[in-house]
C-alpha cells in the first residue's frame, strides 16, 4: 500500500542526468513535488513531464521544488529533458530503491510479466519533511495526475 498522508517521507538519495547524487534532505524548507512515472518516451509520461515543465513558473513562485523519478538510465534522463527542454529534475531509480520505499512498483508495463517500474504517483512533501499529498494511478499507470489540484495543495502549503 501506498505512503499516506500524515507520514515522514522516506529520505533517499539519487544520481540526476548527470550522475550528481540528489537526496530528499537538501530540499529541507521547501516544498518537494515527487512524480513518480514508468519511463521516459512512453506517451503519458511525456505528457506529464510537459505539465510538470509547464507549471514550472507556478512551481517556483511557490518555492516549490519539483523531482521526477523512474527507472529509467541517465542517457535516457538526458535525452528526456533536453528533447521537452525541461526545467526540474529527473532522478534515476535504477535500483527502485525508492520506488519500493515509497511502495509505488508497479509490475507488468506494457503487459510484459515480471518487468517492474515505478507507477504513476505524486507525494507532495511539506517543508518539514511530512507528506500532504498522494497519489497513485492505480491499477493503470496510463492515468494522468489531477494537475491543479497538485498546484492546490502545494499553494495551501505556502
Amino acid at each position: 500500500m501506498a505512503l499516506e498522508v500524515g507520514v515522514k517521507a522516506p529520505d533517499f538519495t539519487l544520481y540526476d542526468a548527470s550522475k550528481t547524487k540528489r537526496s530528499l534532505h537538501e530540499f529541507a524548507g521547501k516544498t518537494v513535488v515527487l512524480a513518480f512515472y514508468p519511463g521516459a518516451f512512453t506517451g503519458v509520461c511525456d505528457k506529464e513531464v510537459c505539465s510538470l515543465r509547464d507549471s514550472m513558473t507556478r512551481y517556483n513562485e511557490l518555492n516549490a521544488e519539483v523531482l521526477g523519478i523512474s527507472i529509467d538510465g541517465f542517457p535516457a534522463l538526458k535525452e528526456f529533458t533536453a528533447k521537452y527542454n525541461l526545467n526540474f529534475t529527473l532522478l534515476s531509480d535504477f535500483n527502485r530503491e525508492v520506488t519500493n520505499a515509497y511502495d509505488v512498483l508497479f509490475t507488468g508495463l506494457g503487459g510484459v510479466e515480471g518487468y517492474t517500474v515505478a507507477n504513476r504517483a505524486v507525494y507532495i512533501v511539506d517543508k518539514d519533511g511530512m507528506i500532504r499529498y498522494a497519489w497513485t494511478a492505480q491499477p493503470n499507470p496510463g492515468v494522468e495526475p489531477n494537475y491543479d489540484e497538485v498546484i492546490a495543495v502545494v499553494e495551501s502549503l505556502g
